[in-house]
């Protein structure tokens, strides 16, 4: 078997969630992606990255070639790290995508069409990069930069991730060229960022609104509620009027038809309300870090902590608000097979959920397997192998600090990310020379 057949196999195996689904996976927030090219629509809350990403493979015709390219790319970057640590084989590349879609949450993430897989792909770049750019040709280097650069870019939270990827580049000593080249996806993420929200918002910014998302998770921990408590109505903030009955969670306090976000006092919707609220919620954020910094850093660590626990395929597997949310997208851009390929998928019912019950709880067990493996890799590995796993691992812990402590523990956040820890397991499994 060819390379190429190898990584087309592999990156087939890494969907088959869809292929029992009937349809891609889908979860409410794709329907703002599928908007931001169908409407089109630059959406406030929402990198304009992912959604032209999956475009340039639907061309609004179908959703299976969106998830058919996210398994192949999976499949090449197994294949390239495989390459870079001399162990490039067919055989062994089927049986590590066959394992990885069997025993972890690796395909529920890419079989769904959601910037989630990115996550694991920007971060499997920079490594690539970082520790493996001798072994690539010129072409492959150009594709990873570029790669990485829209994978990071994709969504908000991979970010500090990828910076956090700095840090075992220079616990490993890496020369500064080389620790460059980590970073570059991040860079190339950053111009991409702000050059679309220059276009699309008018400002040069990484994130024009996202001031409001962060005061929603320190309202929910407690500290934002406070401030707001204490220094009114004498601040003249829009949220005085709500102090002392804001709602306690994040999302409600967002997304919720009667939070004070998206409904006035005297009870009048508020049109995109999260952006609107922004400066104001800018200044109370401010002011909370100032009062209290240490209650919001406990909160942070004790969230992300959570979130390291967390990791799960249940959020992600049914009907809920597709309807509201996806089906209207599919129905203004895609043809009506697509809508039919919706509406017949196992996802509609509690069919698809059952069969993710069956395969969810050998996850927990084959990340706790992977720990030994884990230090066997960075005690008796070479510097290349040992500064890969230190990756991985450093990549896990940053997703659930990010995801926790900046937003809320939910199972979907982690499951994007930690089937690297298996995966870095197999490539320190002892191997004969």
């Amino acid at each position: 078997m060819s390379a190429f057949a190898a990584v087309l196999a592999g990156g087939l195996l890494l969907i088959w969630p869809a292929f029992l689904n009937g349809y891609p996976l889908l979860f409410s927030d794709s329907g703002a992606f599928l908007a931001q090219t169908v409407v089109p629509l630059m959406i406030w809350d929402k990198p304009w990255i992912y959604g032209p990403f999956a475009w340039a493979f639907h061309q609004h015709v179908s959703l299976w070639g969106s998830i058919l390219a996210q398994g192949i790319i999976v499949s090449h970057l197994l294949w390239l790290l495989a390459r870079v640590l001399g162990r490039p084989a067919p055989g062994a590349h089927l049986l590590l995508c066959g394992g990885l879609a069997l025993l972890t949450t690796l395909p529920w993430s890419a079989a769904l069409v959601m910037p989630d897989i990115l996550a694991p792909v920007a971060v499997l770049a920079a490594i690539l990069l970082g520790w493996g750019w001798a072994a690539l040709n010129p072409a492959e280097r150009i594709w990873l930069i570029l790669l990485g650069s829209v994978a990071t870019a994709s969504h908000l939270s991979h970010l500090p991730v990828m910076l956090a990827l700095l840090l075992p580049a220079l616990l490993m000593r890496l020369r500064w060229a080389r620790c460059l080249a980590v970073l570059a996806p991040l860079l190339g993420a950053v111009l991409l960022l702000l050059a679309t929200n220059i276009a699309g918002h008018g400002r040069i910014a990484l994130s024009p609104y996202g001031s409001s998302f962060l005061l929603a998770r320190l309202i929910a921990d407690g500290p934002a509620a406070r401030t707001i408590a204490a220094r009114c109505p004498e601040a003249g903030w829009y949220l005085c009027d709500f102090a002392g009955r804001l709602p306690q969670d994040a999302d409600a306090f967002l997304w919720a038809p009667d939070s004070p976000v998206n409904r006035t006092p005297e009870g009048t919707p508020i049109f995109l309300g999260g952006m609107l609220l922004a400066p104001e919620a800018g200044a109370i954020v401010a002011e909370t870090l100032w009062r209290e910094p240490l209650t919001v850093l406990r909160a942070g660590l004790g969230n992300g902590w959570r979130q390291l626990l967390t990791a799960g395929i249940g959020d992600t597997l049914g009907n809920r608000h597709l309807d509201v949310a996806v089906r209207p997208r599919l129905v203004q851009g895609f043809p009506p097979s697509e809508v039919a390929g919706f509406d017949a998928a196992l996802q509609q019912g509690p069919g698809l959920a059952e069969v993710g019950r069956a395969f969810a709880w050998l996850h927990p067990l084959v990340l706790l397997a992977s720990l030994p493996l884990l230090a066997w890799g960075w005690w008796r590995g070479d510097a290349r192998l040992r500064g890969i796993v230190l990756a991985l691992m450093v990549a896990v812990l940053a997703n659930a600090w990010v995801t926790g402590g900046l937003s809320g523990v939910h199972p979907r956040y982690q499951a994007r990310i930690a089937w690297l820890m298996p995966l870095g397991a197999w490539l320190a499994w002892p191997r004969r020379r």
